[in-house]
């Protein structure tokens, strides 16, 4: 049965600290809904109302565009492992690039991730849980290797100029501030 909090308690904060990964949900007033996995370490809980990610260089930007104009977002985990339960944060976002104050507050939480875009900081309205009891049982092997090769083998400039072609737009047209 799904419960609803209105901030993270301390059990909350060990079943996020423990996931290997993470769903993260936006969409804009129009256009595609999207959904994106994330993982490699780069999800922290601030306190009990607030959590960020470190959003990294991918094909796509459509979580910040997104964002952007519609600044609503849903984190979830799931336990693949262990005992069954799913976590739901929802929220409102805000975005930091490297020149901001916040990103230099926030970036030292995070292991020195090459490939680094922005920070996703989010105001918790809700927080849920339900059961899991769907969700197959499965084994972390490990961490994929091959975003952070790419990132290192592209250097800083080499980010920035891939980001500057690649992720300036989303798949509807819409800006990231990139």
């Amino acid at each position: 049965m799904a419960k609803q909090f209105d901030k993270l308690n301390s059990n909350l904060t060990e079943f996020i600290q423990a996931q290997k990964m993470f769903f993260v949900g936006t969409a804009a007033e129009s256009g595609k809904v999207n959904i994106s996995p994330k993982g490699m370490d780069t999800f922290r809980v601030i306190d009990e109302k607030r959590v960020i990610w470190l959003n990294l260089t991918g094909s796509g930007n459509e979580t910040v565009a997104h964002l952007l104009r519609n600044n609503r977002i849903t984190i979830m985990f799931c336990a693949f492992e262990g005992k069954p339960l799913i976590l739901r944060l929802y929220g409102t976002a805000k975005i930091y690039h490297e020149q901001d104050e916040e990103w230099k507050k926030h970036i030292d939480d995070f292991s020195n991730v090459p490939g680094a875009r922005q920070l996703i900081e989010i105001d918790l309205e809700l927080v849920q849980t339900s059961c899991g009891f769907g969700v197959p049982l499965m084994e972390h092997q490990g961490v994929r290797t091959q975003l952070k090769a790419w990132a290192e083998h592209k250097g800083k400039e080499g980010i920035k100029a891939y980001q500057l072609e690649k992720n300036k737009l989303s798949i509807d047209g819409f800006a990231t501030d990139i």
